[in-house]
């Protein structure tokens, strides 16, 4: 009986952590209101600080964006063994397809608050730190392997493909350009850096 009623508060908090992210999507981190989830989640403002405040709630759901953006990329490369795949794979999976693509959006929703939140600047840095460590395991890994002839030290090579990602990523969510033309732009780079052109290998 106990595991059944966890389980069902476990359901119901996953529920809730769907709502706040279809309002956050729909309304915006800054005009976000309590109601607004509970509307989402067809609730009572009480029903919803049951499981928290609302800074608590979308703390928690953009935590929960960060491990799923992370996984997916990590997951994407994991099923590769040659540096030139993971590389591809890693690039593909960390731009965003287009001003519809919700998880990059969260997740851009999110960052202003970074500038004065700490919990939040943290949680920042942890996908920041996520992303350049794939991408410097990837590096690393070719250059090994005899693909890559890297110009630079390959963490500060991993921490400019995803200074390059987070810029480009505005651009595209705002519609000013192509998932293809930064896709286009990240292998231009690698062609710079790392002496490998992805055209090359396909």
């Amino acid at each position: 009986m106990a595991a059944k009623k966890g389980s069902g508060k476990e359901a119901r908090r996953a529920q809730l952590g769907e709502a706040v992210q279809r309002a956050l999507l729909s309304r915006g981190l800054e005009g976000l209101r309590l109601r607004d989830v509970a509307e989402e989640a067809g609730v009572t403002p009480a029903a919803v600080l049951y499981y928290g405040d609302l800074d608590a709630l979308v703390h928690e759901t953009y935590q929960q964006a960060i491990d799923r953006y992370s996984r997916e990329r990590e997951q994407a490369t994991d099923g590769f063994t040659d540096a030139r795949d993971k590389l591809r794979a890693c690039i593909d999976h960390g731009v965003a397809t287009g001003p519809d693509d919700t998880l990059t959006r969260l997740l851009f929703e999110y960052w202003p608050r970074c500038l004065r939140d700490a919990r939040a600047a943290a949680l920042d840095s942890s996908l920041t730190e996520r992303q350049i460590a794939v991408y410097s395991g990837i590096l690393m890994l070719g250059q090994a392997q005899g693909h890559f002839t890297l110009q630079d030290p390959p963490r500060l090579l991993a921490a400019t493909y995803v200074a390059m990602e987070d810029g480009y990523q505005m651009e595209v969510l705002a519609g000013r350009r192509t998932r293809t033309e930064v896709i286009t732009a990240l292998n231009a780079y690698t062609r710079a850096v790392t002496g490998h052109d992805p055209a090359d290998h396909t």
